[in-house]
């Protein structure tokens, strides 16, 4: 804590807030000129908010040369220098509904009421500012420290979403437009991709590439290129390739940006008094402005607008970090004005983080129910998009060869909502030396059985010892009682790990023909005795399972297929496989041949299914399950319960929510009718059931053209087919 001094800053005071400001600039000039960040954005905004703090505490300290007091960025001695029509400013930022609170009572106390706002997304991505002159584009730059900006104008000309002339037969003779230069995630992650396998440190985050990206000296790689074109020679040749090869990597880069308006700053010819209104002007002009904008009279308007991309900011095709809302009218923008650095009539609501930076602490493995030997990051527990997180997946040696991580490395890692973990790569800057190489392991770390690929040519490796090592047994067992499998309440993963370890259960085979007597033997299953009781006594937890193994003795056979970990066996294929062959046995008694020609299933998956009946133990546990009650075939519907075959050749992908069934009892339906249900949209793809936050793959079926059945038109798909909803 600071100490406070009434005849102003003490030295504690001052000395922390020179610290402060020399870490924030620091963090800028490597975010915004180097396009490689020292610091997550979590990390940075907790270091302004402090300095923030202290200069409202000692207001003295504020002078113009501190980051509170200017914009972030500076242009860089690389590009020509640009002079801004109309000043850039940044944005301040709220970080929860309080601040949000905080900033709206601002605006209503400045102008008497609360206005029209504006939301938009916050685009992660690097602010531009373009100036067409009689509707030709005159010059692009980048934001600088917001008076001044660096001339990318010639790089420009190579991204096909900034257009060179605006689109209309009288075009206004000035007009300023600001907006936000951006990478797809798609496109975003094959540029790390190309990075790692270059060497290269991968970027951080979307903006950083993006930066990174377009501020490139193309016109000096043409100038190498004519260069080298006159020489001759092996070498000469060599290094011709080469710049070529770069040149091209640099263009096709440039060409995959996108661009999106937030803004206008000089105008002649344009008379409009609202952002909503110049956001449909530029639009009709041929400027690319975002679909996803929306104005609201109220508050309660605004936080839904926030909750809703809160919950769905990964539907969007580019990454965003928060949501920006603007008072809509110019004339109350002008009212309410701007300080050093911001307007007053705008803010940016920030969502939880979703890159941070942490401390890899150690590369471990996992090994899984098929035998993989998975290593995982084990990390500094660190808090991001919502939920604290200490480790993340590697998914294989060379993966982490790939991504360059050293254990000991301060890294960046990614959580996307509910996707598992991710570590993008090193902070190559922060390494100090002691760092060290990850080193797979030979044996498998449960059994001590030597690992090895399963075939030649495999990246995985896997533990061979399939029946007796502990990991496969626990992670098989967990497996069976999974959602996406027999969906056992009751069976989770201690439950799992208790049942071996009491030896109630050998193997998964086991399962169902537990008894109740032997789950009193385990302390994990039972509970003291109550009043009038002698004796453990079962547990709730003990009952719910026993319950529920009663009700999955009954599941449909694709689920008995998904529970018996057969590899590449997953739900589409188990549903294939089931509607063509009825039961167990007659997939058993099938060859290569007759498993591959089933839609669905394919060589690899054939393959696969033949091998694991193909072991012993396998039948072993099929005549468990059998002999504890489980049913190993579908049974035929009588002819009065057949169902009409109304999809019959219908590819029906089911996305969002449907009103009245889980998206597994959605898929079943429409398989009971006929229909092969898959999971991603595709040109093949007869039509898409589109429920409540319906997401990328609504985006996707609408650029291919598939038709689109909306969630409450489900059963009148499934009773009268396809056309019948499509003629409503």
């Amino acid at each position: 804590m600071v100490e406070q001094n009434a005849d102003g800053p003490s030295d504690s005071a001052r000395t922390r807030w020179q610290e402060l400001v020399d870490s924030v600039n620091a963090a800028r000039v490597a975010y915004y000129q180097h396009e490689r960040p020292t610091l997550a954005d979590d990390e940075y905004d907790a270091l302004f908010r402090e300095l923030e703090e202290l200069e409202r505490q000692h207001p003295e300290l504020a002078s113009g040369e501190s980051p509170t007091q200017t914009v972030g960025g500076q242009r860089s001695e690389m590009f020509e220098p640009v002079q801004h029509l109309v000043r850039l400013y940044s944005l301040d930022n709220a970080f929860d509904p309080d601040e949000l609170t905080a900033w709206l009572d601002r605006v209503e106390r400045g102008l008497g009421a609360v206005p029209r706002l504006l939301c938009e997304v916050k685009i992660d991505g690097l602010a531009v500012d373009l100036v067409y002159r009689d509707g030709a584009l005159a010059s692009v730059a980048t934001r600088g420290d917001g008076v001044t900006g660096e001339d990318i104008t010639y790089n420009a000309q190579f991204i096909d979403a900034i257009p060179a002339s605006l689109d209309t037969e009288n075009p206004p003779a000035l007009v300023e437009v600001r907006g936000e230069v951006f990478l797809s995630t798609e496109r975003f992650e094959a540029i790390n991709d190309e990075q790692m396998a270059a060497g290269l440190t991968p970027f951080a985050n979307p903006r950083n590439a993006a930066s990174g990206t377009i501020r490139q000296r193309i016109d000096k790689r043409l100038e190498e290129l004519a260069e080298a074109r006159s020489g001759s020679g092996a070498r000469a040749q060599t290094r011709l390739d080469r710049l070529e090869r770069d040149y091209g990597l640099a263009v096709g880069r440039l060409s995959a940006l996108g661009f999106t308006a937030h803004g206008i700053g000089a105008r002649e010819g344009i008379d409009i008094g609202s952002q909503s209104e110049i956001y449909a002007a530029l639009a009709e002009m041929g400027i690319p402005v975002s679909a996803r904008m929306a104005v609201h009279d109220s508050v309660a308007g605004v936080q839904e607008y926030i909750d809703y991309y809160a919950e769905h900011r990964h539907d969007v095709e580019h990454e965003i970090d928060g949501v920006v809302i603007k008072v809509d009218d110019f004339a109350l923008q002008a009212e309410l004005g701007e300080t050093s650095r911001a307007p007053r009539w705008a803010i940016a609501y920030k969502y939880p983080p979703e890159v941070v930076r942490t401390r890899l602490l150690d590369i471990a493995v996992n090994v899984g129910r098929t035998g993989r030997v998975t290593p995982f990051a084990v990390m500094d527990p660190i808090k991001v998009a919502g939920s604290t997180v200490s480790m993340a997946t590697l998914h294989n040696q060379y993966e982490v060869q790939r991504k360059g991580v050293l254990i000991g490395d301060m890294v960046f890692l990614r959580k996307a909502g509910d996707v598992i973990p991710e570590v993008i790569g090193p902070v190559i800057e922060a390494r100090t030396g002691d760092e060290r190489p990850f080193v797979m392991p030979t044996t498998c770390p449960d059994c001590g059985t030597e690992l090895r690929p399963e075939k030649e040519g495999d990246k995985d490796i896997r533990c061979p010892n399939s029946v007796g090592c502990p990991a496969q047994l626990r992670e098989r067992l967990f497996h069976v009682a999974s959602r996406g499998a027999l969906d056992i309440e009751g069976l989770g993963y201690k439950a799992a790990v208790a049942l071996l370890d009491c030896g109630v259960v050998t193997n998964m085979g086991d399962l169902f023909l537990i008894t109740e007597d032997a789950l009193l033997g385990c302390e994990f299953f039972t509970r003291d005795a109550g009043k009038g009781e002698t004796g453990r006594q079962l547990g709730e937890n003990a009952k719910t399972m026993l319950a529920n193994l009663e009700t999955a003795r009954t599941r449909p056979l694709w689920r008995i297929l998904v529970a018996l970990s057969i590899r590449h066996v997953g739900p589409t294929a188990a549903q294939a496989l089931a509607r063509e062959f009825g039961s167990i046995e007659a997939i058993a008694a099938a060859s290569t041949d007759q498993l591959a020609e089933v839609d669905g299933v394919g060589q690899v998956i054939a393959e696969a299914v033949v091998e694991w009946f193909a072991e012993d133990w396998h039948r072993d546990i099929l005549d468990k399950w059998e002999r504890g009650g489980v049913r190993l075939f579908d049974e035929p519907a009588d002819e009065e319960s057949q169902l009409d075959q109304t999809l019959t050749g219908a590819t029906i992908v089911i996305t969002g929510s449907i009103p009245g069934y889980t998206r597994d009892e959605a898929g079943a339906a429409a398989s009971a009718r006929g229909a092969k249900v898959t999971g991603s949209v595709s040109k093949k793809t007869t039509a898409l059931v589109a429920g409540e936050s319906a997401g990328s793959k609504l985006d996707k079926a609408e650029t291919l053209g598939v038709p689109i059945v909306p969630a409450e038109s489900f059963d009148v798909l499934l009773e009268q087919g396809l056309e019948a909803v499509l003629q409503r």
